[in-house]
């Protein structure tokens, strides 16, 4: 009924979110025009030694960039506007979202020195037209301030995104989720809901954030000494209730670990966060205050490398040495595959005399994400004709496909996708057609993109074997070699124990040497045969694969 154009099709195509946590990003076309949702990153896991972030490939929106008009931002979490850096310098377009998220978005363009993108800052229930899209902002509460879901009325019908989201009826910062509008459109007709996954496993409802509150207060009542808080640094809720927790049992507040003090600086310049004048301190002035009287915020409840907490609990952060009688509240859960390093951190906390807070049943902290009970409530205000389940593990969507079939989607109108697959809809059907590219693009250092899965391969090769590498000098007149070859190792053995084996190597590269002494030697042949004679006879005295690295030179 909504299908003017005739033959136009609507797709729907995600880049990144589909099948893992993190690195969202969804294209959605119609005719000439595209509207990017969400540019996110996610971190890497252990198969990806020394890379720092990793992003969604978007060559498919390179490739169609004259259609690409604009990005609309649902919140601003890292796994949402994380890789928006990178895909504004190559692709400038403006950008639509809520203030919060679009002063954080701000602090990463300024960082990579990235000027020229206009920011649009929208409220609740504000209609935005881009292109054939009117897409509307509508409130829902999550662990971040200025969380929207996007209602995008195309022609062809309504799409509700419904961003990452939780029903909490008494929010932090008493900004009601807009359940009204999401019942009205239900009532309107809504053609496809995309729904969060992340915590569709979970039975019942999700905590409300205040719950945390509560907890935090008796907490903070019954501690003698110092207490240190991590969290997410970008859960502003969460921090706003730690201090409020401190002020109301005269603590003072020090913050500690960049992307803390970055958050909380923005946050509180717009004033997202409340915070008594005297209330934070730095971080040098906290042993003028008796322990009683002090709460540090730190980085690291994922147990990264750098964080703040994680060094602590090694011994080697500079202003603070964790000693008997502190306390340590782990306000997050950790990550899927961060649960080693976590561990890790906890225990060393505990050796250094520390008390430690962790885990789900002590109420110290809530998800932002809807469980099952909730989801289903969504389901009955949508009332959506076709249904695809976001932002999850590929089980999780399976899972929130089921639950979409008990809450009276027919089967074969939910859709489960792959990154880069294509979700083509009329008014009346729709079907997953063809693929575009998509994938990963791997961020390390200053480099974008340039570490390939070859180079991943001889740093996996690198981390587990070594590296041997075979120098010869040879006279470039007669090919005959000057000095012995030398062979030097890292990674590999330990070269004073075996020097039999070098020795013996090396005179296996002096036998290849005179083998093709006075010949007319193809260098490139010479360093093939090194290398393959090397590798064999390695593998054979010791089990093992060095990366062999021949060097020639001529003199």
């Amino acid at each position: 009924k909504n299908n003017t154009k005739g033959t136009e099709k609507l797709s729907i195509i995600p880049l990144g979110g589909f099948g893992e946590i993190g690195k969202n990003m969804t294209a959605i076309k119609y005719g000439n025009d595209i509207l990017v949702v969400d540019g996110g990153m996610s971190f890497p896991d252990d198969d990806l030694p020394g890379i720092d972030l990793v992003i969604p490939d978007y060559s498919y929106l390179l490739e169609n960039r004259s259609m690409v008009r604009a990005v609309v931002v649902t919140h601003g979490h890292e796994d949402h506007i994380g890789g928006l850096p990178y895909l504004l310098r190559d692709l400038p377009m403006p950008v639509y979202s809520g203030k919060l998220t679009l002063g954080l978005i701000r602090s990463k363009l300024e960082e990579h020195n990235i000027q020229g993108i206009a920011l649009n800052e929208v409220h609740n229930r504000n209609v935005i037209k881009i292109g054939p899209f009117r897409v509307e902002f509508i409130r829902v509460s999550h662990s971040i301030p200025d969380s929207f879901a996007l209602a995008i009325h195309t022609p062809v019908g309504i799409i509700v995104h419904t961003g990452d989201f939780k029903l909490d009826m008494s929010p932090v910062d008493n900004q009601f989720m807009d359940l009204a509008r999401f019942s009205e459109l239900g009532e309107q007709g809504v053609l496809l809901m995309m729904a969060d996954s992340t915590n569709v496993e979970r039975p019942g409802f999700t905590p409300s954030e205040r719950s945390v509150g509560a907890t935090l207060e008796t907490t903070f009542l019954g501690a003698t000494g110092r207490i240190i808080v991590t969290s997410f640094a970008s859960n502003v809720h969460r921090i706003q209730q730690v201090i409020w927790t401190a002020e109301a049992t005269n603590r003072k507040v020090a913050v500690v670990g960049r992307g803390m003090t970055n958050v909380m600086g923005i946050a509180m310049e717009m004033g997202y966060l409340q915070v008594k004048p005297d209330t934070l301190v730095d971080i040098s002035e906290i042993n003028s205050y008796p322990d009683k009287k002090v709460t540090i915020l730190t980085t690291g409840s994922q147990g990264e490398s750098f964080a703040g907490l994680t060094r602590m609990s090694q011994g080697e952060h500079r202003q603070i040495k964790i000693r008997e009688g502190d306390l340590i509240v782990i306000s997050a859960n950790a990550i899927p595959g961060n649960e080693k390093t976590v561990a890790k951190t906890i225990d060393n906390l505990y050796r250094r005399g520390a008390e430690v807070m962790y885990g789900r049943s002590l109420g110290i902290h809530v998800s932002g994400h809807a469980s099952a009970e909730d989801l289903k409530l969504m389901f009955n205000m949508v009332k959506p004709r076709f249904f695809m389940p976001v932002h999850g593990e590929y089980r999780m969507l399976c899972a929130h496909g089921k639950l979409a079939e008990k809450m009276g989607v027919p089967a074969e109108d939910v859709f489960l996708l792959e990154n880069g697959q294509v979700l083509e809809l009329n008014g009346t059907s729709g079907k997953i057609s063809g693929k575009v590219q998509s994938g990963r693009i791997l961020i390390d250092g200053l480099g974008v993109g340039d570490v390939g899965t070859a180079v991943l391969k001889e740093r996996r090769q690198l981390s587990s074997d070594g590296i041997v590498i075979a120098n010869v000098v040879m006279d470039k007149r007669n090919g005959r070699s000057v000095a012995d070859p030398y062979l030097v190792s890292r990674g590999f053995v330990y070269e004073r124990d075996n020097d039999l084996i070098i020795s013996e190597a090396e005179q296996i590269v002096q036998n290849i040497c005179d083998d093709y002494l006075g010949k007319d030697y193809h260098l490139p042949a010479m360093k093939s045969h090194i290398r393959s004679a090397l590798s064999k006879y390695l593998y054979e005295q010791t089990g093992r694969k060095p990366i062999i690295l021949p060097i020639v030179m001529e003199v």
